[in-house]
């Protein structure tokens, strides 16, 4: 008896969830066609964050006594190790420090020359396409608000031309006509969340950079074992 209930309860819960759906997917409907530009905005500013953001995993992953084994390796004279440690480890501190191991001989500052350069390429490489994210930030809403302002235009002159109307029928009809400015302006929201996420994550990516760099001169000027 107690799972017959339970199941009603489950397939009462299921309906109730398909018609939200399909309440959702016919509000969305009710827009007009400016909802076609505005959901490929959005699939595009999923796409771009989330080949991003795995990116970023990627680059943001380095063992905690990396620098500790390239300082024992230099130190000690190793410079074969701890290439070959930097070479192997894909990440921009570790291509950054590579750099530098190939420039050990060289003046000091030609070496933060070089490791500044790549730190720049590297930076290049971690904010690729987030302009992209950028931009639908900025025109998801204006979108948003160009719909309902086309659809208010049309809404008011279809008043204009038809004396049988009542307030009901003028709030339902705004009421579809803000749907696009509210999508907008979702879309927008939520793409600025996700850009100001990576930002974030690019900028602790910076910080491990620029901390290696100067631990690496500083290694650089230890005596030699």
């Amino acid at each position: 008896m107690f799972d017959i209930f339970l199941q009603a309860d489950t397939t009462a819960k299921t309906i109730e969830t398909a018609k939200g759906f399909e309440s959702v997917g016919g509000t969305l409907v009710q827009g007009g066609w400016l909802m076609l530009p505005l959901g490929l905005l959005f699939v595009i500013a999923l796409f771009f964050f989330f080949e991003r953001f795995i990116l970023l995993q990627k680059f943001g992953k380095i063992e905690d006594n990396f620098m500790n084994i390239i300082r024992d390796n230099i130190v000690t004279g190793n410079i074969t190790a701890a290439r070959s440690l930097a070479k192997n480890t894909p990440n921009p501190v570790a291509r950054m420090i590579d750099k530098g191991i190939q420039r050990i001989g060289k003046p000091i500052e030609a070496i933060e020359k070089s490791m500044e350069n790549v730190g720049v390429l590297e930076m290049y490489k971690m904010e690729k396409n987030l302009n992209i994210l950028n931009v639908i930030v900025r025109i998801a809403p204006l979108f948003g608000f160009l719909g309902t302002i086309i659809g208010m235009l049309s809404l008011f002159d279809s008043i204009n031309k038809s004396s049988d109307y009542s307030p009901q029928t003028l709030a339902g009809g705004i009421y579809v006509k803000m749907i696009t400015s509210a999508s907008g302006l979702i879309i927008g929201i939520i793409t600025y969340l996700g850009y100001s996420l990576l930002q974030t994550k690019i900028k602790k990516i910076e910080n491990k950079m620029e901390a290696a760099s100067a631990e690496f001169i500083d290694i650089l000027q230890e005596p030699t074992r």
